[in-house]
């Protein structure tokens, strides 16, 4: 249970807050590069972190993510004209370039253009995102590359929904093996036929889904690391094996969900404001998967099709589903067919995370042993966030040979005996490195 402190640490991000300053000290996804896809368009608004905001990409190309309203009256550049090179005012003709500096300034005699400079953040584009740094210039670190830097044009898939609540609510649902167990379940599950795939090794989708309802109380194990933690929940297979989901939290605001049999796709949770989150997905490298293990998605070949839908990989997705209709819950179908009776299984979550309404009191919550991990992450996030006001660096902003930043995976597996879940994942991974084309694992010395 978190104190009132606690709470309102973890979840206020605006200017000056503990947590909105330690924010600010990575790059973060402002807006995706396919909503402002070519020279000259129209601008877009961006709220992030709590500040309105204006991103435009200029004639030359070049992205610019600037403050929304003009320094000259305050009308709002997002109704500006994006040409020749900058956006200008549509008030008096001010003109700014991706810098922020005034370039133009049409209405005086005697410009003084040159003593305007306009809010701008620096701003990074890789993997189909713009990414910005909103922190203090002297603070700016390299770009943390998860190896989107490298994706070919044509392996670059990005998306982003909208979120109507707090994000660490929002982030949670994520990182909570637990309610895989309950929330997304169906009763077709059941009619699964058992395909020989409980035992050791990698199972198929669709045994995964059945072993998630067979256990509903995983065991759950954490391992610090040094951009955050993995943590592994273990169920008990009806064979008698042990299951492993292993999750990964990147500080502050990435997941990797487990999947089979590794997978590198981030799940982040960007606040717009304390109120508002965006869930961004995206891939961060191409796609591996040796001897195509797990087989097919359980979501889309019969006999193993569910009512979930999947959302699109690309762009921002539609909410046909949100409190405004009730999620489209059909009571009916939650009696006979589904544990929740809303159909999208995305929608499933933010049913879930927004019925906590905008920013949930965790004071009032009582704690079990499946949430082990959303403790971890709140303490990792408030213990930077109380640090950095210290002088403490954040957990997870530092580059070099020791952090590389493409390594970090997760992972699930039926695991052998004797077999420890820490390797899952790793380049130690005989399943990753035959993925990479690595080579063989360099024999331990004796």
């Amino acid at each position: 249970m978190l104190t009132a402190e606690e709470n309102e640490i973890l979840t206020r991000v605006g200017p000056g807050t503990p947590m909105g300053e330690l924010l600010r000290r990575y790059w973060t996804p402002a807006c995706l590069s396919a909503e402002i896809p070519a020279p000259d368009d129209p601008p877009l608004r961006v709220r992030l972190l709590g500040e309105d905001l204006v991103a435009f990409r200029d004639t030359s190309g070049a992205v610019g993510l600037v403050g929304e309203h003009c320094p000259h009256r305050g009308a709002s550049l997002y109704y500006g004209r994006n040409e020749q090179a900058g956006l200008r005012c549509v008030y008096h003709g001010w003109k700014f370039d991706t810098a922020g500096r005034c370039v133009e300034m049409p209405n005086e005699r005697r410009s003084f253009a040159e003593q305007i400079h306009h809010l701008a953040y620096p701003v990074h584009e890789s993997g189909g995102i713009v990414w910005a740094y909103m922190g203090a210039p002297e603070t700016m670190t390299p770009f943390r590359d998860f190896g989107t830097d490298s994706l070919a044009p044509d392996q670059v898939t990005a998306a982003k929904l909208r979120t109507d609540c707090n994000w660490i609510q929002a982030m949670e649902g994520n990182i909570d093996t637990a309610h895989i167990s309950f929330l997304h379940q169906f009763e077709g599950i059941d009619d699964i036929p058992d395909d020989g795939s409980d035992r050791p090794g990698y199972p198929s989708n669709a045994m995964s889904w059945k072993f998630w309802r067979h256990d509903r109380t995983p065991r759950l194990e954490v391992e610090n690391e040094w951009y955050g933690f993995r943590y592994a929940a273990l169920r008990e297979t009806p064979n008698h094996h042990t299951h492993v989901r292993m999750t990964t939290y990147v500080a502050p605001y990435s997941t990797l969900v487990a999947s089979i049999p590794f997978t590198t796709r981030q799940g982040m949770f960007v606040p717009s404001d304390d109120e508002h989150t965006w869930r961004y997905s995206f891939v961060t490298q191409p796609p591996a998967n040796p001897r195509n293990l797990g087989g097919a998605n359980l979501f889309d070949v019969a006999p193993y099709t569910t009512p979930f839908s999947g959302g699109p990989r690309q762009g921002v997705t539609p909410r046909p589903y949100t409190e405004e209709n009730e999620y489209q819950i059909d009571r009916a179908v939650q009696r006979s067919s589904t544990f929740s009776g809303v159909a999208d299984f995305v929608s499933q979550d933010l049913m879930v995370t927004e019925s906590m309404k905008p920013i949930y009191d965790h004071t009032k919550e009582h704690l079990g042993t499946t949430d082990l991990a959303i403790i971890r992450m709140r303490q990792v996030l408030i213990d930077a966030a109380l640090g950095l006001a210290e002088g403490k660096a954040p957990p997870g902003i530092a580059t070099g040979p020791e952090q590389d930043y493409r390594t970090i995976r997760a992972a699930e597996k039926i695991l052998e005996v004797g077999e420890d879940w820490r390797l899952l994942g790793t380049d130690d991974d005989p399943v990753v490195r035959e993925a990479l084309q690595l080579g063989e694992v360099a024999p331990s010395p004796a």
